[in-house]
């Protein structure tokens, strides 16, 4: 059987971000393994992903390694990733995730048409981004992570305020890690969508893997909108 190329650049971006030799097993199989320089989770903590039904595990200790092991053992890939079951075999002191991990390819895009409201480019180091980060709020600035971006920033602006944007950060594997942001007052209209189908045209364009990273619905529902396959999920855990 064949595997969506997506997946397979996926599961690579991934394995590189551990930081140590791991693979993604069949269907079904967990890996554990220790990497205390892993790029899946914050520093001492655990790191879980799960792509096309198979998970990865970073741990930062050979003694984490044993236990953590041993407690996965009677859980499903499904339940690796979900924090209320993860409690029942593991002294877990704070969660963070479960992340909705979304890719797209060039023939699955569905761009916005262009008779839409277009996004001008702008520097990713532009003021106007962090005034629009601060409009948002320290919560959802942090998760666009727009000060963190390597491409150009894509902005819709009105009445001369910028009140929506979006750009990647270069990932490993030829990656572009998507961050959107949107001032609360101009929500649901559809901004998102805009300046997200600009930073993702630039990004496949370049040749790179559009990656969507969604912990909140609305967010899950613009990646839909643009194309964006649903292939996984990350969770970080700190143990006790």
């Amino acid at each position: 059987m064949s595997i969506d190329p997506s997946l397979l650049r996926a599961r690579a971006l991934w394995e590189d971000l551990a930081r140590v030799p791991v693979s993604f097993p069949p269907p079904g199989g967990v890996h554990v393994v220790v990497s205390p320089e892993s790029g899946l989770c914050p520093a001492g903590w655990l790191g879980v992903v799960v792509l096309g039904g198979s998970a990865i595990v970073t741990v930062p200790t050979e003694s984490a390694a044993v236990i953590v092991r041993g407690a996965l053992a009677g859980l499903s890939v499904e339940a690796v990733v979900d924090g209320t079951s993860i409690r029942t075999v593991l002294p877990v002191a704070r969660v963070l995730g479960p992340a909705v991990l979304s890719y797209v390819s060039p023939e699955g895009f569905r761009p916005v048409e262009s008779g839409a409201l277009a996004a001008e480019q702008l520097p990713a180091d532009h003021p106007d981004l962090r005034r629009l980060e601060k409009t948002a709020g320290e919560g959802d600035a942090g998760e666009a992570a727009l000060d963190e971006i390597t491409s150009r920033a894509f902005v819709v602006r009105e009445q001369g305020q910028e009140v929506a944007a979006a750009g990647y950060r270069a990932w490993p594997s030829r990656t572009a890690h998507i961050g959107v942001l949107t001032a609360p007052a101009a929500r649901g209209r559809g901004l998102a969508r805009v300046t997200g189908s600009a930073a993702v045209a630039h990004a496949l364009a370049a040749g790179l893997l559009p990656q969507w990273r969604a912990r909140l619905p609305a967010s899950r529902r613009v990646a839909a909108a643009l194309g964006f396959e649903e292939l996984g999920f990350q969770l970080s855990i700190e143990i006790v």
